[in-house]
């Protein structure tokens, strides 16, 4: 296999991204490949990529997550079991979506919104022939396309006409029901990172794999030699081509871009007197247009209230600022629970995914046509330029533990073409 002798290399195998793909990667290359010296490169300053928690003070060991909060398919969920071994707290509690706690009125116009989103989704589910955008599911004219496309949006992090019909029909999370971490998605996956050699605040510029023996990575710290390279960032930071390769791979810039990264912000509102809202409630803002936020009033019975914005209506607060976020949010919250509830809240917390340096953006959709393409990108090349990431997985995209899965893939591929050293 190709890379076998780069004995004089400076590290057998360099992972680019600290996300939970190249934690994964690098966790299982360290248990399966004790012998190989591995390091982590990270542009940010911390460990865990799109999964990022920060603290509340005065809310104990709940952790707010700015990115990724939801174990989907927790009961398969490698992060569920990771979390028990780094010895944090999977809380059971139902998620709005499985049968958790929801303010909504039991009348006769949710049941026909309820019945209105329930068709569009079987539409899109028994959708055949060639693929198409989510939009030309839904029925011209029905009052409830405001609902559907707030919904569709938070689920993709872009507008309807933007997403494919069949990657759609391919997501499968896995077995639910859903779950959390108390501490955080972010806490657990940088906790399991720890670990791993990591170089933070270095940012990979090029790629260099002309030569047989090993592979010239330059940086914004210097260069560095390896005999193997998996490539963990974002669509965006690679369609943009942020790190050059050379010879080029046009082939995985162009699946990058047509794989790109929607946007889910959120933004995290103190309460001066958690008793003003019910706790671990979930709400929708509005029942009638697509650019509205969801809220989860007090997650965990914390004093606080989530909100969580996506598509353009994320892009364009994003633009704006936090103070255009806050007022955004706190007048949906008005409208559903009177003007004074704005006294009670301030801002405790936000995130800018667009603007992220390393990043820019939230988690990949596929273009219509594009699907397939996951598949491109994922691919190995020349057996020692690798690829892993959400946007990778065929049916667990926009999950992080869909970007384990593919770096626990990538790891045991680069295992296998690396000889033992003596």
């Amino acid at each position: 296999m190709p890379g076998n002798n780069g004995k004089g290399a400076d590290e057998d195998v360099v992972i680019i991204g600290a996300g939970a793909a190249g934690i994964a990667a690098a966790r299982r290359l360290q248990a399966i490949r004790p012998d190989l010296s591995i390091l982590l490169l990270e542009a940010g300053d911390r460990l865990g990529g799109r999964a990022w928690t920060v603290g509340l003070p005065d809310a104990g060991d709940i952790g707010l997550d700015l990115g990724c909060g939801w174990l989907h398919g927790a009961r398969t969920n490698a992060w569920t079991a990771i979390a028990d071994e780094v010895g944090l707290t999977v809380d059971r509690t139902p998620a709005p979506w499985n049968g958790g706690q929801r303010l909504q009125r039991d009348d006769a116009e949710t049941h026909a919104a309820q019945e209105a989103i329930g068709d569009y989704f079987e539409r899109l589910e028994s959708h055949e022939g060639d693929d198409t955008d989510l939009a030309e599911m839904l029925e011209p004219g029905n009052a409830w396309n405001g609902q559907i496309r707030a919904i569709g949006t938070y689920i993709t992090g872009a507008e309807l006409e933007r997403a494919s019909v069949i990657d759609y029909n391919r997501y499968d999370p896995g077995p639910g029901p859903d779950w959390r971490v108390r501490e955080g998605y972010g806490t657990l996956i940088s906790r399991y990172g720890r670990p791993v050699p990591a170089r933070l605040g270095t940012e990979v510029t090029r790629i260099d794999h002309r030569h047989a023996g090993r592979i010239d990575i330059r940086t914004n710290q210097g260069r560095l030699t390896t005999r193997a390279v998996l490539v963990t960032v974002s669509t965006n930071v690679l369609a943009a081509g942020r790190i050059a390769f050379h010879p080029a791979l046009p082939e995985k810039i162009e699946a990058a871009a047509r794989l790109p990264l929607g946007l889910a912000d959120k933004l995290f509102l103190r309460l001066a007197h958690p008793q003003a809202l019910p706790a671990d409630t979930h709400m929708l803002g509005s029942n009638s247009r697509g650019a509205t936020g969801t809220y989860q009033l007090r997650p965990f019975g914390a004093p606080v209230v989530e909100a969580y914005f996506a598509g353009d209506l994320a892009h364009d607060l994003e633009r704006e600022g936090g103070e255009a976020a806050f007022s955004f949010a706190a007048d949906e919250l008005a409208a559903q629970f009177g003007a004074d509830i704005r006294r009670e809240l301030s801002v405790a917390a936000i995130s800018a995914w667009a603007a992220a340096p390393h990043i820019g953006g939230s988690y990949s959709y596929a273009e219509p046509g594009a699907s397939d393409l996951r598949a491109v990108l994922a691919a190995p090349h020349d057996g020692r330029v690798f690829f892993a990431g959400e946007a990778c997985s065929r049916s667990r995209y926009s999950t992080a533990h869909g970007a384990y899965e593919t770096g626990v893939a990538a790891a045991d591929l680069i295992a296998g073409s690396l000889s033992q050293n003596p």
